[in-house]
């Protein structure tokens, strides 16, 4: 996961800058579809530290390179935070006290201002050399089980008392105390005058990325038809020759299918994140959902990640430029050719392959025997 997603990480930054990750990273759809591709479960809620940890791990001793320090964490790591942006201030010639008092306020606003019963147990704070930040908290509320994730970005933040979060994410838990909302100026009179002070901030009303109670990927989790591109132009065999050519490799069906879904976490609009569950077809996820991990296939795309990263450097941009071809050849066959995937049928071919890729979760070594029987024939209208 360090791996793949420091190399994702540096795709994004070599193309559109280290301002555009933190507008990402504020973005709870994208950062989930992020997490599906390094290989977490979409739908537990340790997508956020182990996304966040990988980053920590993989992007620290390249900050200066990428232009990127990630601070905190989890537990003990979340109170390490002002210290840690107080060495990389001295590093960078960046106001220090600025950047420990915003870590600290949005950590207040999110665990004290919510009167939503989730407790923050972490913290993540990502700066720039220019000074833009970004903020990931967790919080988890104790009585139901369930985790929300709170999102934060220095461009979107006009008042720390109106609205400042750029995403919130969890269970809908029904009313809750809101003091910072547009329409709670007269709460916010009424405790100024009854405290004698500024109230803390709070959230502001955002869409919510809410996620099911069941843990297993479901078919009415997944856009059957973006699903169907990505399939089509995996295993139809004309468009693959043609995709392998646009990313100058020579590639099996099966990574195809990774690259396209990565080339989309790097490349694809907002707009494309509302399903962040078909992201898991990419490496699937490690408690099995919705299939073992391929070690072989999560290798072999990171491989061909990392070289195109690295022709990129000494000046030959063909191979990281096809990913972005290869996104826009998977939209464009999308717009015209609608294929549907058959859910069922990707399901259990992914499991019947899963042995020859070394398809592993955290549970086990090695994934289950082949599911016998299974047909290659994943999507339900011809891509031609």
């Amino acid at each position: 996961m360090e791996k793949i997603g420091t190399a994702i990480v540096e795709s994004i930054v070599l193309h559109y800058g280290a301002s555009e990750l933190l507008s990402r990273i504020g973005d709870p759809y994208w950062f989930q579809a992020f997490g599906c591709v390094m290989g977490m479960d979409w739908h537990s809620s340790g997508i956020t530290t182990s996304v966040l940890g990988a980053l920590k791990r993989g992007l620290n001793p390249r900050a200066r390179d990428l232009g990127i320090y990630v601070c905190g964490g989890r537990g003990k790591q979340s109170r390490k935070t002002p210290e840690e942006l107080l060495a990389v201030a001295e590093r960078e010639t960046l106001d220090g006290a600025a950047l420990v008092k915003t870590s600290r306020l949005t950590a207040k606003i999110d665990n004290n201002a919510i009167a939503d019963g989730f407790q923050l147990y972490l913290h993540s704070f990502l700066v720039t050399p220019t000074g833009d930040w970004a903020v990931v908290q967790q919080g988890m509320n104790q009585r139901t089980g369930q985790a929300r994730r709170y999102h934060w970005h220095s461009a979107s933040v006009r008042d720390f008392a109106c609205e400042p979060h750029t995403g919130i994410v969890g269970e809908h838990e029904g009313e809750i105390l809101n003091l910072v909302d547009r329409r709670a100026k007269t709460a916010q009179d009424a405790l100024l005058t009854i405290a004698a002070q500024a109230p803390e901030t709070t959230l502001r009303d955002v869409r919510a990325l809410t996620m099911p109670r069941h843990h297993d990927v479901r078919r009415e989790d997944v856009d059957l038809k973006r699903l169907g591109a990505i399939l089509a132009v995996s295993y139809d065999r004309q468009l693959r020759d043609f995709t392998s050519l646009l990313l100058l490799e020579n590639l099996g069906p099966r990574t195809l299918q990774s690259l396209a879904l990565v080339a989309e976490v790097i490349y694809g609009a907002p707009t494309r994140f509302s399903d962040p569950a078909r992201f898991s077809f990419a490496h699937g996820g490690k408690d099995g959902h919705p299939f073992p991990v391929p070690l072989k296939t999560y290798d072999e795309s990171l491989s061909v990640l990392r070289r195109s990263l690295d022709t990129a450097k000494i000046g030959d941009t063909d191979k990281i430029d096809g990913f972005k071809r290869l996104n826009q050849f998977v939209e464009l066959l999308e717009s015209r050719c609608r294929p549907n995937a058959d859910f069922e049928k990707l399901v259990a071919h992914e499991h019947s392959i899963s042995p020859a890729l070394d398809g592993r979760t955290v549970c086990s070594r090695r994934s289950k025997a082949p599911v016998a029987g299974t047909q290659l024939s994943l999507f339900d209208t011809p891509a031609s």
